[in-house]
């Protein structure tokens, strides 16, 4: 069963890989949340470049009020440094795609340890993926909004595309992975 697994991993791997490439690739989706750009770039880039020096995210609060309070429909800003350049992005990727083989692998192998009821099922199995997709959408997407984080809007698109990806693993898995027969 675990060579099983595996080459079903794999392929599962691949079906994400897949997805992700036409998301990202074709349609840009986390290019056009991610990267938005600004007419004074090269500005804005000097002035953090100089002051912020370390890797970590920063927070860009408007000044307090006189009562020492922050202003009410005044915008909070994050800057994100990561401490690497372009050069660091293949390496990234690398690690990355190993991510994307890896989870569906996981995935898999629990699936595989799950009940023969559920095993036997086609709508159950995907449903299993289905949740895992959820859980991510949930503790990953859905938090990662707010003062300094994500718009809502744009929370809630990443969650829906991680729910999409696990669900269409998870058609590609549960045609393959099977209850072991039993003597």
């Amino acid at each position: 069963m675990l060579k099983k697994v595996i080459t079903v991993g794999l392929l599962g791997g691949i079906v994400l890989t897949t997805w992700t490439l036409l998301i990202n690739g074709v349609f840009r989706f986390q290019a056009n949340i991610d990267m938005k750009r600004i007419e004074t770039e090269y500005q804005v880039y000097d002035i953090l470049k100089e002051h912020i020096t370390e890797p970590g995210r920063y927070i860009f609060n408007p000044e307090l009020t006189s009562e020492g309070r922050y202003p009410d429909g005044e915008p909070v800003f994050s800057v994100l440094n990561g401490g690497v350049g372009h050069e660091s992005a293949g390496k990234f990727m690398l690690v990355g795609l190993g991510v994307f083989f890896l989870a569906p692998i996981i995935a898999t192998w629990m699936l595989s340890l799950a009940s023969r009821r559920t095993l036997s099922s086609y709508p159950r199995k995907v449903l299993f993926f289905a949740a895992i997709g959820l859980l991510i959408a949930i503790f990953t997407d859905l938090t990662n909004f707010g003062i300094g984080s994500y718009p809502v809007k744009d929370a809630i698109k990443f969650a829906s595309v991680h729910f999409i990806s696990w669900t269409i693993v998870g058609i590609v898995v549960a045609a393959r992975i099977q209850p072991e027969h039993t003597d």
